[in-house]
């Protein structure tokens, strides 16, 4: 039985990627979210919610969680053995009083470091107690949602300086993991992956801006990504992912 952590359940992507992994009998699955009653699985028996400490239902994640938090669950998965897939699927473009810069003059020091907190440093730390735990039998892959608009060669149009920079930090930090992780676990991948735009409350501000045909439901984003993250090989190890299985530069 594959074992996968899916961190974020409770997110729009998150709670399909849960349903989509939960659907295959032979994966046991880990729902970790901070607002474990919003969660809609209690009947399954292959999938396992854990809670981890602060959060509301009506609050977005603005702190970061307690580290000693993170090592808690973590020993807490890991005592059962070792991990197949690690997914974060948290992410925040906008919240209570942040919203994407058009121009520098709009920049913040609030905005920009609670931006880079859930964007790039969550991830990064969830990965410092998950890595660890990858299974060394077969390929085992850890992974994070990142975004195109995180792609530095990407950038044609400026603007939203925090996510852009948020996401493009968060590519650096999984190559960067990526490489450590290869020394220590062969078989281990760490990669990025980005779900196109979904229909979500992250996107709803700016979903009239999106070509037609664009917008997905979060239902048909989660499948894709986890067909692109079921067919990666060794080659994908340090490289970030679309929806549709394609590379996105650096």
């Amino acid at each position: 039985m594959a074992r996968v952590v899916i961190v974020g359940a409770s997110g729009a992507i998150g709670g399909e990627l849960v349903d989509a992994y939960a659907k295959d009998t032979l994966n046991f699955v880990y729902a970790v979210s901070r607002k474990p009653d919003s969660l809609k699985w209690c009947a399954r028996e292959n999938i396992q919610q854990v809670s981890l400490k602060g959060g509301a239902a009506d609050e977005p994640m603005v702190s970061a969680p307690d580290d000693e938090d993170l090592a808690r669950i973590a020993r807490l998965i890991g005592a059962d053995g070792p991990l197949d897939r690690v997914i974060v699927a948290t992410g925040m473009l906008h919240s209570n009083g942040i919203a994407p810069e058009k121009s520098l003059k709009a920049l913040s020091y609030e905005s920009l470091s609670t931006i880079f907190m859930v964007n790039a440093f969550y991830p990064a730390m969830v990965a410092k107690h998950f890595i660890p735990l990858l299974a060394k039998h077969e390929v085992s892959v850890f992974a994070a949602l990142s975004a195109r608009v995180g792609s530095i060669e990407d950038n044609h149009l400026g603007g939203w300086y925090a996510y852009r920079a948020s996401k493009a930090a968060l590519n650096m930090l999984l190559k960067t993991a990526s490489i450590e992780a290869r020394r220590a676990n062969p078989n281990a991948l760490v990669v990025g992956l980005h779900p196109g735009t979904v229909d979500s409350d992250l996107s709803k501000p700016f979903q009239s801006r999106v070509p037609k045909g664009k917008l997905f439901s979060a239902e048909f984003a989660a499948q894709q990504l986890h067909a692109v993250l079921e067919s990666l090989g060794p080659e994908a190890n340090g490289r970030v992912y679309a929806w549709d299985g394609r590379a996105i530069p650096f």
